[in-house]
């Protein structure tokens, strides 16, 4: 059957990914073989697949395949995360639509139309993931919520409470008026925005035509005021210190204190005091005793204590009170500023600074655990230098305790009850336990009253984070904390594939989980494994745009990433994804602007780069099939140029294989890709192919096209874990299968010695080559014209040309007449360079003189600087005292190429006059 002229993705992802299924490829049970395990981030179930899921899941997918082929037990663990504040949100609005409030319904009936939504879009973004090719152990698909998760959230919540770990305090908190939800310090985003300052006098008590101006940018919450704080060595406000202010609108009195806090140059020098609103002035207003007034409530509207504008959304207040302050001649000047405002990561609202009742977990001694996991070498981060990142952030000044409560109904209810009679936050007793039963049982004996019944006692209203499940997820996705046998075989992880934004959220707390329950579960198995939840980690970069901006729906400057798969098919789009995907870096996407539209185009010509090498690939392929086959011995120059070929080749493959094992040992994969794409795209294709390419309606032999096919079949399985569906059915194409004979479990090539002096010697040989063709190009001579070329006498020449099969594959390829060496010069010549060594190409045609010049100084002034950037490194006493003897040694040898190449270029242009 002829293969199509083109590569079609559309026609063939779908049928092997199907097929991969329907022979369980993917899945994963314990056995004899070396366990390979990567647990996926697990994305909210709110998602839909986007460039950061696509550069994530590549790589993550790129890692199991590789150790499936090389034998191992490989087992990706798939999941979801039920994102407690994004998707109560969207079950509010789906609600809300309907004319229904939450509390109207209740919790439970509330928790089943979320259950209903998360099972209608819960999955798509892992569907989409398949389109992807994703190979992850479907069968063991999990979700945060799920009974034996949401069991081993309550269990570590009770064990930690046990401990002394976990307690419940009033503290100033980060609010989402929003989702009327605390978040914690990582869920609020920083970004410089335009505001104002509003410059306000407050009379003085008793004094009206005295007073003292503040400067502020939140006018609306001065009725939550209730001190003046001056610095104390701030000789312009000696006099006020101690007195007492009237706030405006309101005319409450207020004293004036003094404290070093106080910024003098910022503002007027001095500072409102609000504790309710602000977290510095609720740690002035406990120094100094100072009542505590929330103006807000819960979503963020002005209560009865604000006295004014009552009911009035903040901002609306602000624009309100702004209009009142200037017609009561409290105003006296508005200033332009830039400020970091702090929004929240799921609703982008602006967060309130609250003072709130909540669970929190001591996070010293874990802190110190996940430090030294990393500090000992234990987890290893790619690329290192994330360690600084992360040892600033858990080191003792600046760890913070982890808020943990959220004020939400969906998600893991805080395994916490109290008596029912009690008020909130004045309770006197709290009964902290895996079940209501249980919890009954601690109060009937802290109480004393053996007749109490689970109708005394009522449940915490809050939910946990959404993140106390999760970095539970390399120990509760194999059920650890119920049964231990997979534990014992897949853990610990192998290695984590993640974004670097969320190593505090995440990755720093699955290292701590590991380290505090790993060797409560199984002693005896982390006394030999460890108890690190992950191996390794690697931190892919974010992706942005051209203006250096994260990819983002809310901004606008994201291609679609369905689109993408759409356009270029999954192997195109991996291969766009990952070609510049070094460990670490962020990647600056192209995908383009359309001025008309006003809208982010889903082209890429990176991803259409993949899709040219899925082209380049099946092109080869039909190159291969559409040769004709002779059994019969070829002659013998022929036979020799194919021998030389396939010599070749074998050593470049297993050079090119070595290189790819250090880069995969160091996760260094964006190069891999990129050594694989160039030892295909040029030497295969562009050289090999050519090499052995028999004449016009001539056979190849046997042997060759034998060899030929198994070369293609080993490389399909080296580029497999890149490009997957492209790979298979090259696979396929190549030659009748028996049932399971597939690449994706085919056999990962072991590396064999290489030649590297004689690849070298090819290299020059192709050099020889390429500088004909430049000749040909410069010169307007017809590709097919047959030429006389003549070599420099020199040993070397010598050497190289008497290789067995060199000479003919030169003269074939470059369409010579000859190759001769000669001692002379030849006059009608036009010279060129390989290595160090001299050749010349006869022309029949008069030489132009000054372009032959101008292209030599061209080339001189090249080596020229290429010398003295070289130079420079190796005057460089700490490059030369600090790197390695071989990489010093290469750059000498690169200088004395280099000075060799300009002697002879400037011997040439004497010769031109």
């Amino acid at each position: 059957m002829s293969l199509s002229t083109r590569y079609t993705p559309q026609e063939i992802e779908g049928k092997w990914y199907q097929h991969w299924l329907d022979q369980r490829y993917f899945h994963s049970e314990p056995d004899d073989r070396e366990p390979f395990t990567v647990v996926i981030p697990p994305p909210n179930v709110t998602g839909v697949l986007h460039m950061g899921h696509m550069l994530n899941n590549t790589i993550q997918d790129i890692l199991i395949r590789k150790a499936r082929l090389d034998g191992k037990n490989a087992c990706w663990v798939p999941g979801t995360d039920h994102a407690s504040i994004a998707t109560e949100a969207k079950v509010v609005q789906q609600l809300r639509a309907q004319g229904i409030r939450k509390t109207d319904i209740g919790r439970d009936q509330f928790l089943k139309h979320a259950f209903d939504w998360k099972d209608k879009y819960g999955g798509i973004i892992l569907d989409q993931l398949k389109r992807l090719g994703a190979s992850c152990d479907w069968e063991r698909t999990r979700f945060t919520m799920e009974d034996s998760l949401s069991e081993a959230v309550i269990r570590v919540f009770v064990d930690l409470h046990k401990k002394g770990r976990i307690y419940r305090g009033l503290r100033m908190t980060n609010w989402d008026p929003e989702a009327k939800t605390v978040l914690s310090n990582e869920e609020v985003i920083y970004s410089e925005e335009n505001s104002q300052l509003y410059h306000l006098r407050y009379p003085l008590e008793g004094d009206p035509s005295q007073g003292i101006i503040i400067a502020t940018q939140r006018p609306e919450t001065i009725m939550a005021d209730v001190a003046i704080a001056v610095h104390p060595e701030d000789e312009r406000f000696q006099h006020l210190i101690g007195k007492k202010v009237l706030i405006p609108l309101i005319d409450r009195a207020i004293p004036i204190i003094a404290d070093t806090y106080v910024d003098r140059e910022f503002g007027t020098g001095a500072l409102k005091i609000t504790p309710a609103h602000d977290q510095n002035d609720h740690e002035i207003g406990q120094r100094y005793k100072l009542p505590v007034i929330d103006i807000l409530t819960e979503d963020a509207k002005l209560n009865e204590q604000a006295q004014i504008l009552i009911g009035e959304d903040r901002f609306v207040a602000r624009k309100k009170i702004r209009k009142m302050l200037e017609e009561s001649g409290h105003l006296i000047k508005l200033e332009d500023y830039r400020t970091k405002i702090g929004r929240s990561e799921r609703t982008n609202s602006v967060v309130e600074p609250r003072l709130t009742l909540q669970w929190f977990v001591d996070m010293k001694k874990f802190a110190h655990s996940a430090l030294e996991a990393v500090r000992s070498g234990e987890v290893k981060f790619y690329p290192e230098h994330f360690w600084n990142m992360y040892n600033s952030w858990l080191n003792e000044a600046n760890v913070r305790d982890w808020c943990i409560s959220r004020q939400l109904w969906w998600g893991q209810r805080v395994p916490a009850w109290y008596l029912a009679g009690e008020r909130m936050g004045e309770e006197s007793h709290i009964f902290v336990a895996d079940t209501a039963d249980e919890a009954l049982a601690q109060a009937r004996t802290a109480t004393g009253n053996a007749n109490l019944s689970i109708s005394d006692l009522r449940q915490d209203e809050d939910v946990v984070d959404t993140w106390f499940s999760s970095w539970l997820w390399p120990i509760s996705v194999f059920d650890g904390f119920k049964s231990q046998e997979e534990l014992q075989y897949y853990y610990p992880t192998s290695v984590l594939v993640t974004g670097w934004d969320i190593m505090f959220f995440w990755v720093a707390r699955m290292i701590m989980s590991g380290y505090e329950w790993a060797p409560e579960l199984m002693p005896e198995v982390v006394k030999t494994k460890g108890a690190m939840p992950f191996k390794g980690v690697y931190f892919t970069g974010m992706v942005r745009d051209n203006q250096r901006r994260k990819m983002s729906k809310s901004l606008g400057n994201s291609p679609d990433a369905l689109a993408l798969l759409d356009n270029y098919g999954a192997d195109g789009v991996r291969f766009g994804m990952l070609s510049s995907a070094a460990a670490g870096n962020d990647i600056i996407f192209d995908a383009p602007f359309d001025p008309v539209t006003k809208a982010i185009l889903n082209e890429s010509k990176l991803c259409e780069q993949g899709r040219n090498f899925c082209n380049k690939l099946w092109n080869a392929l039909r190159l291969i099939q559409g040769w004709e086959v002779t059994e019969k011995a070829v002659d013998a120059e022929t036979a020799q140029i194919n021998s030389l070929a396939a010599k070749w080749m074998e050593q470049r493959f297993n050079q090119t294989l070595t290189q790819l094992e250090g880069m995969y040992t160091d996760y260094r994969l964006s190069e891999a890709l990129m050594t694989l794409y160039k030892f295909i795209w040029d030497d295969f294709c562009a050289w090999y192919l050519e090499m052995i390419k028999p004449a016009y309606e001539a056979p190849i032999d046997r042997q060759t096209l034998e060899e030929s096919i198994n070369l293609l079949e080993r490389m399909m399985t080296l580029l497999h874990p890149f490009m997957p569906f492209i790979t298979e059915e090259i696979w396929h194409q190549l030659r009748e299968r028996a049932a399971g004979d597939d690449c994706v479990i085919s056999k990962y090539p072991q590396a064999a010695t290489f030649d590297a002096a004689f690849i070298e010697k090819i290299e020059l040989a192709k050099g020889i080559v390429s500088g004909i063709r430049d000749v040909r190009n410069n010169n307007g001579l017809k590709q097919k014209e047959l030429l006389k070329v003549f070599a420099q006498d020199t040993a070397s020449n010598h050497t190289l040309l008497e290789i067995d099969g060199l000479l003919p594959m030169v003269v074939k390829m470059a369409s010579l007449e000859s190759l001769e060496i000669t001692s002379t010069e030849i006059s009608n010549g036009v010279a060129f360079l390989v290595g160090n060594e001299k050749f010349f190409v006869e022309l029949e045609i008069a030489i132009d003189v000054e372009e032959e010049r101008k292209r030599l100084q061209k080339e001189l002034e090249y080596y020229q600087g290429f010398v003295k950037s070289v130079q420079n490194k190796l005057s460089n006493e700490k490059f030369v005292s600090g790197a390695p003897a071989e990489v010093v040694n290469k750059e000498k040898q690169k200088l004395a190429d280099g000075e060799m190449k300009m002697k002879n270029l400037a011997e040439e242009l004497a010769k031109l006059g």
